[in-house]
């Protein structure tokens, strides 16, 4: 699964894209290989002001669970409701399924993540 370049990543296997004002983030391709079928997204708590690197959610699979990071500091502002009787949207589909909307502090922030080639590298290293 080749890795989008219309958005940045953090080490912890999140994307992040902007959309307007906020932006969309989910999980990665290789990260939704490791935990396998989804059976669970949630715990993500609309209004928390998070910062960068703060637990924002949870997905559960049938073998593991796993937090979900902040990629930046900000407010939570959106959860992706669908995901609550399809979880498995993920695994079909990890860069077209976005997990929560946040609302960043500082939206140059993201300059400092990941590219796809560098999100890359990371993710072969794992």
């Amino acid at each position: 699964m080749s890795i989008p370049s219309d958005r940045k990543y953090a080490k912890t296997h999140e994307w992040i894209k902007a959309e307007g004002d906020v932006m969309i983030v989910g999980i990665t391709g290789p990260a939704q290989e490791q935990l396998g079928d989804l059976v669970f997204v949630g715990d993500v708590k609309v209004g928390a002001k998070l910062a960068a690197g703060a637990t924002a959610g949870v997905v559960e699979s049938v073998k593991a669970a796993s937090d979900i990071y902040a990629p930046v500091a900000g407010e939570i502002v959106g959860f992706n409701e669908a995901l609550n009787d399809a979880p498995e949207s993920i695994n079909a589909s990890p860069y077209g399924t976005w997990i929560f909307k946040i609302k960043a502090n500082n939206p140059a922030d993201v300059d400092g993540l990941l590219d796809a080639a560098g999100y890359q590298a990371v993710a072969d290293a794992s």
